[in-house]
C-alpha cells in the first residue's frame, strides 16, 4: 500500500519516475508547525491512493531521530553544503540491514535553515542523501529539545528528581506541549514517505518517545520499532514524572522496544505493571507484554561500535605521527585516560579525587602516572554544566599544585575540541581506560579504547612493540552504566566510591602483563563480535518476527490523544449484533444458554457484587422459555448464588467454576468431579496463610471445593513474586493430593483436579443429547480466561449439535479470545439478553392467543 506522499518523494529522489511506475510529481510543502499536513498535488490522473498495490520491490527502512546524520556548512558563497557524518550512529548502523535494504533518514539539521531555502534544500537532501528533514521552528525547538528533553526527561531519566528549581526544574506544561507538537512534525514527515505494508520504521530516543503513537493512529498495521539509546530509571523515580502513563502507553505502540541492558528493561516493564497493569511473559527466549491483542515485544541488547570507520582512522599518517608525539610526550609514564562529556552524570570530578587519593596514598606513582583527561563539551547548558566546569578547574588545579614538579603535571586536562584521529593516538597510548560515570545510557569509550589498544602493524612499529606479543589493555569502568555488564574483564567499580576507584586504580596498574593480555583478548573478541552492524541487524531481526502476523490481524484504533491504541484480533472475531442473534433466537427451538457472573451480568470493577434486579428479571423470563436450558455458570459459593437468583426457579446453577451443580430449584446439588475428602485443605491453608501475613494486601478466600490466594491489592511486583513463590511451594507440597495449582489474574488457586467450565458445558450438551434434544441454538458468555474452556468445548462440539445448529460463543471486550463474538460490556450483554427474554415473551403471548382462539373453536363446535 503506496501513500500518495510516498510516490510523490520517492519519484524526486529516484530521478527516474519509470523505475516506480508513475510520473513524476512536485514535492509537498514541508510542514513546519505541529498539526499541519502536508498538501498535495491533487490532480487526479496520477494520485496514487492508499489502496494501490506496492510497486516497491527493494524493502525499506525509515530511520528516525533527532539528528539527520549529516555535517551541514556555509561554503564561501554562502551556499550550505552536506556531507554524511560518519561519526553518526544512524548512518553507522546502515551496515547490519544488507544491501537489499533502502534507508530514508528523518531528522533535524543541526543548523538553522532560513524558511525561503527549506524546500530546496529538503529537495536536495533527498535526492542526494535519501534525507527528509523536520524544520522546527526556533522557539519551539529550544522548548522541545533544551526544555522537556533536556529539562526534564534526561535528568529523570538519569535518576535525578526535581526536588527543587535547580535540580532538574519544575515539570512545565508548556513544554509538554512542545514535545508533542515537535512528535507531530517527525509523524507528519514519516507519513510523507511511508508505504505503510512494506516499510519498516526504526525510531530513536527518548526525543520521540510519543511518536508510535502518532503514526499507530495514522496507520494501525505499521512495522514500528523503537531503542532507547538512555538508561531508564526504576519505577519509583519514574513514577515522579506528571505524564508517565502518557509516555508508557506511546512506547507500547510500537512493536519492538529496544534497550541497551536487563535492567533498563526490568524497570520499563515494572512500571508497566504498576502503572498500567500490563504484565509481560517470557516465550521461547523472548520477553512479550500482551496489549490489547498485540504481542510487544523487548528487545535488550546493547549497541556496538563501528569497527571499520575506526580502522581506518587507525591507518591514517597523521593518527601514527600524533601516536609518536604523545609517546614522546609522556616518555616515562604510565597513561590513565579518561573520556567524557563535560556533564553532571560523567563524574568527571569524582575520577579526579580518586586521582588525588592514589597520589596520596602511594606516592611512588607520583611524576610516573598521568591522568589524562579529555573533556568533551556538553550537550546541555545551564547552572549544571558550569558548576562542573568550575569544580573540574578547581580540582585540577588544586592536584597539580601539590603533586606537581617541574615537567610532571598529573592531571592533564584537554578540554578543547579535538580531532577524531587525536582522540583515537590517546586510546593507543594509555595503559588504561577510566570510565567513572554517575549514570550513563550505554558509553561506547571502553569499546573504542579496545580497539585501538589492538592497533595495527604500523602503529606497533610506532611503538616500539614486537608484533608477536599479544595485546594489553585495562579497563576501570562505573557498574551504572549500560556496557558495564559486557565487559566482564573490566574493574568494576561504584565510581561514588572514591576510595574503591583510587584501590582499582592502582590494581590496574600493578596487574602483571598476562593478566593484562588476557583481560585485553577476551573484550576483544567480544567487541569486534558485537558491532553496530550486529546489533542493527538482530534488532530488525526480531522487528520481522514480530511483525510477521500484521497482514493477517483485523486491527482498529481505540481511544483519544495519547490513550490512543490498537486492538489486533482474529480476521473472524467480530461484534455481536443483537438483531442477527435475536433472529437466530426466534428460528430455534432446543437452546442451551451458559452465562458467566462476574464481569458479564455483573461488572467486575462494581463495590458491589449482589445482582440487580433487573438481570434477574431477563434470567428469569430466560428460564421461562419451554424452548430454553439457561445455566449460570461462577466462580462464587453455591450458598450465595441460590440466595440471589431464587426467584429464577428453573435456572440452572454451575457453582465454584462448576464443582457443584444444579439443574433447578427442585434437583439436588451434585458435583462434576467425585472428591473422597478435603484433606489437602488442612496442607494448602497454613501456607496460604503464611504467604497472606507477609504480603500485606492479600487474602485467602475459603471455597467448599478451593482455597485462593488473592493478590489484587498488594504492591504488583511483590505480589507477582510472591504468587510465583507460592505456586512452587504449593506444588511441591501438593504433589501426591488430587488437586490442581493453577495461577490466574492476581490470584493463585487450589482446586480439585479436572475441575473447569468446560466440564459444565460437555455435561449440558450430553444431557440433552441423552435426551435426544440436539441444541440448535447455543450461547455462551464469559468475560475472562476461566471461560475459554466452555467457548472450546461449545466450538468443537459438533457431534451434540443439530447440523443447522448456530453457535454464539461471546467475551466481553476486544481482546484475543476462542470465542468468535464480542459485546463491548455488562450493558451490551444485558440488552442483548433482553432482546432475547422480549422475543421470548412475544412468542409466548402469541402461543397464548392462539390456544385461546383453539379453545374457543372446540367450544364452537
Amino acid at each position: 500500500m503506496v501513500s500518495r506522499s510516498y510516490s510523490n518523494l520517492l519519484d524526486l529522489a529516484s530521478g527516474d519516475s519509470l523505475s516506480f511506475g508513475r510520473e513524476r510529481r512536485r514535492l509537498p510543502r514541508v510542514a513546519t508547525v505541529a498539526g499541519v499536513l502536508s498538501e498535495y498535488d491533487d490532480d487526479n490522473s496520477n494520485s496514487v491512493n492508499s489502496d494501490a498495490p506496492s510497486s516497491v520491490a527493494q524493502e525499506r527502512m525509515i530511520i528516525v531521530g533527532n539528528q539527520l546524520p549529516l555535517r551541514v556548512n556555509k561554503n564561501e558563497n554562502g551556499e550550505w553544503d552536506f556531507s554524511w557524518d560518519e561519526d553518526s550512529l544512524l548512518l553507522q548502523l546502515k551496515d547490519g540491514l544488507g544491501e537489499d535494504f533502502e534507508v530514508i533518514y528523518i531528522g533535524c539539521l543541526k543548523e538553522e535553515i532560513d524558511p525561503i531555502d527549506q524546500d530546496d534544500i529538503a529537495q536536495t537532501l533527498l535526492e542526494k542523501f535519501k534525507c527528509v528533514p523536520a524544520f522546527i521552528p526556533t522557539d519551539l525547538f529550544s522548548k522541545f529539545y533544551h526544555g522537556f528533553c533536556k529539562q526534564h526527561l534526561w535528568p529523570l531519566f538519569h535518576y535525578m528528581l526535581p526536588l527543587s528549581p535547580d535540580l532538574g526544574g519544575r515539570f512545565d506544561r508548556s513544554l509538554w506541549q512542545a514535545y508533542l507538537s515537535v512528535n507531530k512534525i517527525f509523524a507528519d514527515k514519516v507519513m510523507e514517505v511511508i508505504s505503510p505494508d512494506d516499510d519498516y520504521v526504526w525510531v530513536h530516543d527518548y526525543h520521540l518517545m510519543v511518536l508510535p503513537t502518532f503514526l499507530r493512529k495514522r496507520f494501525n498495521r505499521v512495522k514500528l520499532g523503537f531503542f532507547l539509546h538512555s538508561p531508564f530509571p526504576s519505577s519509583e523515580i519514574y513514577r515522579t514524572l506528571p505524564v508517565r502513563e502518557e509516555l508508557l502507553r506511546a512506547l507500547l505502540n510500537a512493536d519492538l522496544i529496544g534497550f541497551h541492558t536487563f535492567d533498563y528493561a526490568r524497570h520499563f516493564l515494572s512500571c508497566c505493571s504498576r502503572m498500567l497493569g500490563v504484565s509481560y511473559q517470557s516465550k521461547r527466549g523472548y520477553i512479550g507484554l500482551e496489549y490489547y491483542g498485540r504481542t510487544v515485544s523487548i528487545k535488550i541488547l546493547p549497541v556496538g561500535i563501528h569497527i571499520r570507520q575506526l580502522e581506518l582512522v587507525l591507518n591514517l599518517p597523521e593518527t601514527e605521527l600524533k601516536v609518536a608525539e604523545l609517546q614522546s610526550r609522556f616518555r616515562g609514564q604510565t597513561v590513565l585516560l579518561g573520556v567524557d562529556d563535560m556533564d553532571i552524570f560523567k563524574g568527571i570530578s569524582l575520577k579526579l579525587l580518586a586521582m588525588e587519593q592514589l597520589l596520596l596514598q602511594h606516592p611512588d606513582k607520583r611524576g610516573s602516572v598521568v591522568l589524562v583527561q579529555i573533556a568533551n563539551p556538553a550537550r546541555g547548558r545551564g547552572k549544571d554544566v558550569q558548576e562542573v566546569q568550575s569544580e573540574t578547574y578547581a580540582t585540577v588545579s588544586r592536584i597539580n599544585k601539590t603533586f606537581g614538579k617541574p615537567g610532571y603535571d598529573p592531571v592533564v586536562l584537554i578540554d578543547s575540541p579535538l580531532q577524531f584521529f587525536e582522540r583515537i593516538a590517546y586510546y593507543v597510548i594509555a595503559e588504561c581506560c577510566l570510565v567513572t560515570a554517575v549514570r550513563d545510557g550505554m558509553n561506547l569509550i571502553p569499546y573504542e579504547y579496545i580497539i585501538c589498544r589492538q592497533g595495527n602493524t604500523k602503529l606497533d612499529k610506532t611503538l616500539g612493540l614486537d608484533q608477536t606479543t599479544p595485546k594489553k589493555s585495562m579497563l576501570v569502568v562505573s557498574e551504572f552504566i549500560g556496557c558495564s555488564p559486557s565487559l566482564s574483564g573490566a574493574i568494576r567499580v561504584n565510581p561514588w566510591n572514591v576510595d574503591a576507584v583510587a584501590e582499582a586504580m592502582e590494581s590496574a596498574l600493578i596487574y602483571s602483563d598476562s593478566e593484562k593480555q588476557m583481560r585485553h583478548e577476551k573484550h576483544y573478541k567480544y567487541v569486534i563480535t558485537h558491532d553496530v552492524a550486529y546489533w542493527a541487524k538482530s534488532f530488525l531481526q526480531d522487528l520481522e518476527r514480530t511483525c510477521r502476523d500484521h497482514v493477517r490481524r483485523r486491527c482498529w484504533g481505540i481511544g483519544f490523544g495519547l490513550g490512543f491504541r490498537v486492538i489486533a484480533l482474529d480476521p473472524n472475531f467480530r461484534k455481536l449484533g443483537v438483531e442477527h442473534i435475536v433472529s437466530a433466537y426466534k428460528r430455534t427451538k432446543n437452546r442451551a444458554i451458559l452465562l458467566d457472573y462476574d464481569g458479564a451480568l455483573m461488572m467486575s470493577s462494581s463495590i458491589s457484587a449482589t445482582p440487580n434486579s433487573e438481570a434477574v428479571e431477563i434470567l428469569d423470563s430466560l428460564c421461562k422459555d419451554p424452548k430454553n436450558i439457561v445455566f449460570l455458570v461462577s466462580g462464587k459459593d453455591r450458598n450465595t448464588l441460590v440466595e440471589w437468583f431464587s426467584s429464577c426457579e428453573k435456572l440452572g446453577i454451575a457453582a465454584e467454576h462448576g464443582y457443584f451443580l444444579r439443574t433447578n430449584d427442585d434437583d439436588d446439588w451434585d458435583t462434576c468431579v467425585s472428591i473422597p475428602d478435603f484433606d489437602w485443605k488442612q496442607i494448602a491453608e497454613p501456607v496460604m496463610q503464611l504467604y497472606a501475613e507477609t504480603t500485606d494486601g492479600s487474602s485467602i478466600e475459603a471455597k467448599e471445593s478451593a482455597l485462593v490466594w488473592n493478590y489484587q491489592h498488594a504492591d504488583p511486583d511483590f505480589g507477582s513474586c510472591q504468587a510465583k513463590e507460592l505456586l512452587d511451594h504449593l506444588e511441591s507440597v501438593l504433589a501426591n493430593e488430587p488437586v490442581s495449582v493453577k495461577s490466574g489474574p492476581h490470584i493463585v488457586e487450589v482446586k480439585p483436579q479436572g475441575v473447569n467450565k468446560g466440564l459444565i458445558a460437555e455435561r449440558l450438551l450430553s444431557t440433552m443429547k441423552q435426551k435426544s434434544i440436539l441444541p440448535d441454538f447455543v450461547l455462551c458468555i464469559g468475560d475472562d480466561r476461566s471461560d475459554e474452556d466452555m467457548f472450546e468445548v461449545i466450538m468443537s462440539a459438533k457431534d451434540s449439535l443439530s447440523p443447522v445448529a448456530e453457535v454464539f460463543a461471546c467475551t466481553v471486550g476486544q481482546k484475543p479470545s476462542k470465542a468468535k463474538y464480542y459485546l463491548e460490556d455488562t450493558t451490551e450483554i444485558l440488552r442483548m439478553l433482553l432482546g432475547l427474554a422480549t422475543a421470548s415473551e412475544q412468542e409466548a403471548a402469541r402461543n397464548a392467543v392462539q390456544s385461546s382462539f383453539h379453545r374457543l373453536a372446540i367450544g364452537d363446535k
